[in-house]
């Protein structure tokens, strides 16, 4: 069983950035997609932005989070960054990691809370 664990959850100001980390047990090369997502109160959860490694490497980012998030990976600490600049009240979500392995096994964290508030 992979264990994940996100942090890097906050209150934040409008305008703010934050960077959130999602640590895996296991080492990357074993998924081939890793993603960032999000849940906020009274909506489903969506995908925010996605890495894929086979067949070369791609990422994803959903509209609300072009130009403004970056999502990044260290093979060497098996570890998922989302780094996120211009925050706004409508980022304010727990925010998820998925890692996906080629056999189609996924592994989810706890989440994360990120707050944007004045």
């Amino acid at each position: 069983q992979v264990q994940v664990v996100e942090s890097g959850g906050d209150l934040v100001q409008p305008g703010g950035s934050l960077r959130l980390s999602c640590t895996a047990s296991s080492p990357f090369f074993n998924f081939n997609t890793m993603a960032w997502f999000r849940q906020a109160p009274g909506k489903e959860r969506e995908l925010v932005a996605s890495i894929r490694t086979r067949s070369g490497t791609s990422t994803f980012y959903a509209d609300s989070a072009r130009g403004r998030f970056t999502i990044s990976n260290d093979y060497a600490k098996s570890t998922l960054y989302l780094q996120m600049s211009n925050l706004q009240p409508e980022d304010a979500a727990v925010y998820y990691c998925k890692f996906t392995t080629s056999t189609g096994s996924n592994y989810w964290g706890q989440g994360t809370q990120v707050t944007v508030s004045s």
